[in-house]
């Protein structure tokens, strides 16, 4: 293997020199341009354009024809900076092709560690980007920052060098490291417990604002209304004063009222049994009085014009009683009126011939009452007309719906009661018997069981009472009551 020569290594030092020489050979031989004629660092390409001013706090050292950039492409220079009171002012001048949006952001960086300044002009971070900036708009204080310089890195590192608390970082971590030894697992726990609190925070944020809004609102209506307050309080003053002065006759007030619930609790507890057996005693007579219901204060109202209805005062004039009263006092009419059933004519009179004493229009051979009414089938007593006997009807049970009187002359239903079974249309005048028992008036006697949901038909029902009082129809019930006369 041969050595190296010597030449190869001074190659290098005399390439550089023979350059430099030519260099110095073509400017001396050129000529020097004007300075004008060169493009001054960091200036933007010629052509429309529009400009925009923007607020600092601090330009640093940032100087005119500085360049513009946006994401690290030169799109204007600086044309102007200026002082407006503590503010420093730049006006930029930006290419009209690039577009920004009308709440851009500006900061002062550095290309390099001991690079030129520029600005750097970007969308906001924060917020969604909104309009476009134009000519003459303003990036306000708000909207800008600036880079930390080196001489501001290096102080502060000096600082920290240079006792300016490394110990006692030192001190803090040992002691970190021993309170954490041993309980990482609790410590791991605390950290996620903070983190899902902050985290439930953050999802609360908009509610915490709107609560801080509302108590401000709050406050800001008490700051209004203080005058107010003040006034309420005022007022309170004596009150609070009669309270302070009457305090020892409140508290021995209180405290009597707690004796008394002592004495009252052991009055109750000691008769409870007494009280007890009152009540069973009295069960009997409210169960009375609820049986009576309306009865009681209509007799009571009764009693106090006996004999004569309540209303009888509109007809006494002075010492006198204006009354027009018929009375029917044959027996059946009244029996009839009683059961509310239809009177009806009085028979013939009953035959005196026959050696057998029955009469040929009585087929039953049940005979006559002196009052003229037929005796019952089963001779237990008369016949109420119009109202059908038990002997007539099935005993106990439901009433069919396909039921048919026994073919006997006291039996006969009129032609037109019909029994319409449960579901059919309601006829005009019909009657729906209240849980399926047919209520007194008509040609079955009351109490009679029918298939619930049965429909009476007009013809079952009987006419109303017959009488007459001062002009107006009515039964003997009415008559009692009081409601056939004014």
């Amino acid at each position: 293997m041969s050595a190296p020569r010597s030449g190869v290594r001074r190659s290098a030092p005399a390439a550089l020199a023979a350059v430099l020489t030519a260099t110095a050979v073509a400017v001396g031989g050129c000529g020097m341009p004007e300075l004008a004629d060169l493009p001054l660092p960091g200036g933007a390409p010629s052509g429309p354009a529009y400009r925009v001013t923007v607020e600092f706090t601090d330009v640093l050292d940032l100087v005119p024809q500085a360049a513009v950039k946006v994401n690290d492409v030169t799109v204007g220079s600086v044309e102007e900076i200026s002082l407006s009171g503590w503010t420093a002012r730049a006006r930029l001048r930006i290419d009209r092709a690039v577009r920004l949006p009308a709440n851009a952001t500006a900061a002062v960086r550095q290309t390099s560690l001991l690079g030129e300044k520029y600005v750097a002009v970007a969308a906001p971070v924060t917020e969604s980007a909104s309009g476009q900036l134009g000519e003459g708009a303003v990036i306000p204080l708000s909207r800008t920052k600036r880079s930390a310089e080196v001489e501001e890195v290096l102080a502060a590192l000096g600082l920290l060098l240079n006792g300016g608390g490394l110990a006692q970082l030192k001190t803090i971590n040992e002691e970190l490291s021993k309170a954490l030894e041993g309980r990482e697992s609790t410590a791991k726990d605390a950290l996620r417990q903070l983190d899902a609190f902050v985290g439930g925070l953050d999802r609360q944020r908009a509610d915490l604002v709107r609560a801080v809004d509302a108590l401000d609102r709050l406050t800001g209506r008490l700051s209004r209304q203080r005058a107010v307050l003040g006034d309420a309080l005022a007022a309170l003053d004596p009150g609070l004063g009669v309270l302070a002065a009457e305090r020892d006759q409140l508290s021995d007030a209180v405290t009597a009222l707690g004796e008394l619930g002592r004495v009252g609790s052991r009055v109750v507890v000691e008769s409870r049994e007494d009280t007890v057996a009152s009540l069973r005693a009295l069960q009997p007579i409210l169960d009375q009085l609820v049986r009576a219901g309306d009865a009681l204060p209509k007799s009571l109202d009764f009693m106090l014009s006996y004999p004569f209805p309540p209303n009888v005062t509109g007809a006494i004039v002075g010492d006198f009683i204006n009354m027009s009263l018929t009375a029917d006092l044959d027996a059946a009419t009244i029996l009839a009126n009683l059961f509310s059933a239809k009177p009806v004519a009085k028979p013939p009179p009953r035959s005196r011939s026959g050696s057998s004493g029955r009469n040929p229009s009585n087929p039953s051979g049940g005979g006559q009452r002196p009052g003229g009414t037929d005796d019952r089938p089963d001779g237990i007593g008369p016949l109420l007309p119009g109202v059908l006997p038990a002997i007539c009807l099935p005993v106990g049970g439901l009433l069919p719906l396909d039921w048919l009187p026994p073919l006997l002359p006291e039996c006969k239903l009129p032609p037109e009661c019909k029994l319409l079974g449960p579901g059919s249309l309601l006829p005009l005048g019909g009657l729906l018997p209240p849980g399926g028992v047919v209520p007194p008036g008509t040609v079955f006697p009351p109490g009679t069981r029918l298939p619930l949901g049965t429909i009476l038909t007009p013809g079952c029902l009987l006419p109303p009472p017959d009488g007459a009082t001062n002009g107006r129809t009515g039964g003997l019930l009415d008559v009692l009551g009081g409601g056939l006369l004014e």
